[in-house]
């Protein structure tokens, strides 16, 4: 399991943005397809093909060592697994934030969001962060 730290999440948010909209856009049309045809529409080749899309980005995703958390396609929730005071959590961003800046606990979702603590942001600053880093360093190996 990849362990990300603010700096690393961040600098993936391009691509995550990307393979985000891609979802967004790939899971709204599965839907659509989903209200005019009803239950036909997973017999429908359009409907294998949207899933079968939509799959891969997700898959894309899972391979920068992210989760894909807005099955409701609406706004493009994105975790990344994280450790923050010692303790696994998950850095949470979606799709319309300019970077990502809460986190929220494995058992918690959105709306238990928190600010990112302050030492987490500035990695060569305090000796927690310094800890941080090579726990991840360690994780990642």
């Amino acid at each position: 399991m990849r362990v990300f730290d603010v700096q690393s999440a961040n600098k993936t948010l391009p691509l995550v943005r990307s393979i985000v909209r891609d979802i967004l856009g790939t899971g709204q049309a599965i839907r659509r397809l989903v209200y005019v045809h009803g239950q036909e529409s997973d017999s429908l080749s359009e409907y294998k093909d949207l899933n079968e899309k939509l799959q891969t980005f997700i898959g894309e995703l899972e391979d920068l060592g992210c989760v894909y958390k807005d099955y409701d396609f609406s706004i493009g929730l994105v975790d990344f697994p994280a450790l923050i005071d010692s303790k696994e959590v998950f850095l949470c961003w979606r799709s319309d934030e300019d970077h990502i800046e809460f986190y929220h606990g494995i058992q918690e979702g959105f709306s238990a969001r928190k600010n990112i603590p302050e030492q987490y942001f500035y990695p060569d600053s305090g000796e927690e962060q310094s800890s941080f880093g090579s726990v991840n360093e360690n994780l990642q190996s």
